[in-house]
């Protein structure tokens, strides 16, 4: 791997004023919960469009906490029997998407009623893994089989319709989004390798080609910012590497805990970034310069 030059580091960790005036440093995680409010499954964050955060397998695996503005969890909902959830999305509708790996399933919930019902099921389904969603409400989801270190990718129409876009990849994990929509990422965890699709108008992908390659750490979830550069989490390294639009590495920020699951852009400013942290079973969160895709 490539190795920046000492300044470029120095500056990836710089501080900065607020618009308040206030210091901040850049790039330095902090706690944001405490310790073991969660499972070893803590994954899928993911804001509302009223800004609240969401977060799965608080307490207990099948579950969805949320998180208040100072790290404050409580219980949202608790799923049906034999369902876990991996990811969060939110619809246009504002309704809630959950990949939900044991069911086999992507679940659907109602905000305001918390009525939860299965919005798609397929028996060719290995298990849904993390999902993101485009600005038509399609859905597109990971599908790994860990035994066999093997994987499909999934897009899910209006509706809860399943169209198969890839078959006979890795063992795929984390997806995203560019921020134009344009490009849609896969990560293969065990195999380590990014790979990027162009996506067409009506959400079918081609033009598969590989965006990253490490030699060692898998990757799990990923976030793209409004800028286009690619957040990767470095599961077992607790990293998250930023990537360009290139494939080439800005820079690599330092977590607390190693098994980093997950990440998204929050804040005020979408400048926050929330990491959860299977190994401590809780969260951290990092100031970045740059907001998120949709901010």
């Amino acid at each position: 791997m490539m190795i920046k030059p000492f300044h470029l580091l120095l500056t990836a960790c710089m501080s900065f004023l607020s618009p308040l005036g206030i210091a901040q440093t850049l790039h330095i995680s902090e706690d944001f919960t405490e310790e073991n409010l969660f499972t070893t499954n803590i994954e899928g964050p993911a804001f509302d469009s009223n800004g609240h955060l969401y977060v799965v397998n608080f307490e207990q695996d099948g579950t969805v906490g949320v998180v208040n503005s100072n790290g404050q969890v409580e219980r949202f909902i608790t799923l049906p029997a034999g369902s876990t959830a991996n990811s969060i999305q939110f619809d246009s509708k504002g309704f809630m998407y959950l990949a939900d790996f044991t069911g086999h399933n992507v679940l659907r919930v109602d905000m305001n009623t918390k009525a939860i019902s299965i919005y798609v099921h397929n028996a060719a389904f290995n298990q849904p893994n993390d999902i993101c969603i485009n600005k038509k409400d399609q859905i597109f989801a990971s599908d790994p089989n860990w035994s066999a270190s093997t994987g499909k990718i999934w897009r899910i129409d209006k509706g809860g319709k399943a169209v198969l876009l890839a078959d006979q990849m890795g063992t795929t994990n984390g997806i995203t989004l560019s921020s134009d929509e344009k490009i849609l990422y896969v990560n293969e965890s065990v195999q380590k390798k990014i790979w990027a699709f162009d996506v067409d108008k009506k959400g079918n992908i081609s033009n598969k080609r590989l965006f990253a390659e490490f030699s060692d750490y898998g990757f799990d979830g990923m976030k793209c910012d409004k800028q286009g550069n690619l957040y990767a989490t470095r599961y077992g390294k607790g990293t998250i590497v930023v990537l360009s639009p290139a494939g080439k590495i800005i820079h690599e920020i330092q977590l607390k805990g190693k098994n980093c699951s997950n990440l998204v852009f929050g804040g005020t400013d979408g400048k926050t970034i929330f990491v959860t942290l299977q190994d401590r079973r809780g969260m951290e969160k990092i100031q970045n310069d740059i907001a998120g895709k949709g901010y």
